[in-house]
């Protein structure tokens, strides 16, 4: 199954069967996440909203109770949102999380994916991160992505479907 139709930091469709464009961005446990340095390996990656708000918890809590199927399946995942890497350290330490999260205050790679949206929160409108899961392949090929993403059932969804690359 391919991807749908995105934006990128170009306003340019990526669409299933586009190689993602190289990008950096801060990890925790001090490094730095550079995807030509995952050539050969798939990537789930997962933006989310806020860190330690009670969706991005329990999203990440299932990421990470399937981390070991996930790898086992030969795919890393990792977690993006525009927190600063010390909301992301703490976040990762509360819960135990057993891969990186990613810092994007920028918001460079969110436009690159597409992931920044007006939503409603309590009434008014505001710019955030609409929940959104990317599978990438080997070959650095978008392969799937699930937009507004409602968190139950949605991990399992995602590994069913790295299973199957």
């Amino acid at each position: 199954m391919l991807a749908k139709a995105t934006q990128n930091e170009d306003n340019k469709p990526l669409m299933g069967n586009t190689t993602v464009k190289d990008f950096s961005l801060p990890a925790t446990g001090a490094g730095t996440f550079t995807l030509p340095d995952f050539k050969g390996k798939a990537l789930v990656l997962y933006f989310y909203p806020k860190d330690n708000t009670p969706g991005c918890t329990t999203e990440g809590m299932n990421f990470r109770d399937l981390h070991k199927e996930f790898r086992k399946s030969g795919a890393e995942i990792y977690g993006i949102s525009r927190d600063s890497l010390k909301s992301h350290e703490n976040f990762k330490a509360k819960l135990a999380f057993p891969f990186d999260l990613l810092s994007d205050e920028d918001e460079k790679v969110c436009a690159q994916f597409g992931v920044m949206k007006m939503k409603n929160m309590y009434g008014r409108q505001v710019r955030g991160i609409e929940r959104s899961t990317f599978v990438i392949d080997a070959n650095r090929v978008i392969r799937r992505e699930w937009r507004g993403v409602k968190v139950p059932g949605h991990v399992q969804e995602v590994l069913d479907f790295v299973k199957a690359l």
